[in-house]
């Protein structure tokens, strides 16, 4: 037997006896999950909800769907004519200098912050810790870390393997695009608050001016009065959501070229749909998990399913903001992580003993499915390559956002309603078991490829 086809018979067994050995370790850590989950679960936080401001707001906004369709009517036939202009009753004749100078600053900082994921994502953290009451701004910052290392393992040393290059540059303006709208809607809401704030006065007759949607007005005006965070955050998570699903995730080219492809059918097998948040300072091994076989930070999450269905991913939202803000030990670790760890887009942020943004002291080999099995960690010059954003992707331009609004009908208002906590929150076995998949993936495609991959 020539010596290539014996490596790569050895390499094939290799693969097959590890598979009970992670069967075994996925059993285990579901029971491990299990118990870390319930501890977590401990103290709680009374999530901030007034029912009464949120059936005053649902009259407001059923009342008015039928006049924020014939404004969206007048609007797409005004834009399809080249007219750039906010909503119709807003006129600049009604606008004070001062709300002049506001809307020019808000513009360009959004404009300056909304270059990259990177400064979104940072972008995001500071006005969370400049204005705390702001709740979805620490959501927004974590979900937004998650779509950077998304992107990343696009180029990484796992996932890299299993696409082609045009899936992979599809998946990242897909991602990309998600990302930068989200931004582009909802950066001039927070910072119409923090300048209400500074000048004693709400700014928030300006919304229409950013091409708000007319869903948002009625909450912010309210939360201006009450700081009902839970309130604001659940039409927030509604509203961007529905901002994209139109501009993107319904678009016929990312639904035919990204998520009706067969290759995203790997990523939700290998679980890189998993939305996570580590805890406390990677130095340190967090409290609950000093008997841990996993010397590691430890991660809270949950699964994205039915990514193309808006009212998914709305309960998704809900879910991760209740686990969030509802859990103590979930809140105080996330906020130590988030201001230890500057976020770059490596999961080395989250994991360096088993990741590294280094491709020259990455591991390379057609077996790495076989070290992460045998051992807790990798080495240093062993570890799995995740590459900082700014390594392996450049900005994109895009074509112009189509200008409308979502808010038509009343149908989306079944989601005004209180966030639930999840139960099953960590996360830390499930994503080690997910990279064990991938890795197996990764060394069966290389296997099938030949010796020379």
């Amino acid at each position: 037997m020539p010596q290539q086809r014996r490596q790569r018979t050895g390499s094939l067994w290799s693969m097959l006896s590890a598979l009970p050995h992670a069967a075994s370790e996925a059993v285990s850590g579901l029971a491990a999950s299990w118990h870390n989950s319930g501890e977590l679960r401990r103290s709680k936080l009374p999530l901030d909800w007034n029912e009464g401001s949120v059936r005053s707001i649902l009259c407001i906004l059923d009342r008015t769907a039928e006049g924020c369709r014939r404004e969206r009517d007048a609007r797409h036939s005004r834009f399809q004519a080249g007219v750039d202009a906010p909503l119709p009753g807003s006129k600049a004749e009604d606008l004070v200098t001062a709300d002049h100078l506001l809307i020019q600053r808000i513009q360009e900082m959004t404009a300056d912050r909304n270059r990259s994921n990177v400064t979104r994502t940072q972008a995001y953290l500071e006005i969370y810790l400049e204005f705390p009451e702001l709740h979805w701004a620490l959501l927004a910052h974590l979900v937004s870390r998650n779509a950077g290392w998304n992107m990343t393992d696009l180029k990484g040393g796992l996932m890299s393997d299993l696409t082609d290059a045009a899936f992979k540059l599809n998946m990242y303006r897909f991602l990309e695009r998600c990302n930068a709208l989200i931004f582009q809607d909802a950066y001039p809401q927070l910072l119409l608050y923090k300048y209400s704030r500074e000048q004693k006065r709400s700014c928030f007759h300006l919304l229409p001016w950013f091409h708000v949607s007319a869903f948002m007005t009625p909450f912010w005006e309210r939360f201006w009065i009450e700081r009902s965070s839970g309130v604001l955050s659940v039409a927030l998570i509604i509203n961007e959501q529905n901002y994209i699903e139109g501009r993107v995730v319904s678009h016929p080219f990312y639904r035919e070229q990204v998520l009706q492809h067969p290759y995203l059918k790997i990523h939700e097998w290998t679980r890189l749909n998993q939305i996570l948040f580590p805890l406390g300072d990677s130095r340190c091994r967090h409290e609950l998990y000093k008997e841990s076989i996993l010397p590691l930070r430890p991660l809270i999450g949950l699964t994205v399913q039915h990514f193309a269905d808006p009212s998914s991913r709305i309960k998704i939202g809900k879910s991760l903001y209740g686990m969030l803000f509802g859990y103590k030990r979930v809140l105080e670790g996330a906020l130590h992580f988030v201001n230890c760890t500057p976020h770059l887009g490596s999961r080395e942020e989250y994991w360096p003993a088993l990741f590294t943004y280094q491709a020259e002291g990455s591991m390379d080999a057609p077996d790495e499915s076989q070290a992460l099995l045998q051992s807790e960690w990798l080495p240093d010059g062993q570890r799995l390559y995740s590459p900082r954003l700014l390594q392996v992707w450049e900005d994109l331009e895009y074509e112009s956002i189509p200008r409308y609004d979502w808010y038509q009908q009343p149908d989306m208002l079944r989601h005004v309603s209180k966030p639930s906590l999840p139960y099953f929150v960590d996360m830390t076995h499930r994503h080690r078991s997910s990279l064990e998949r991938t890795s197996m993936a990764h060394d069966a495609g290389r296997w099938l490829k030949g010796p020379n991959t």
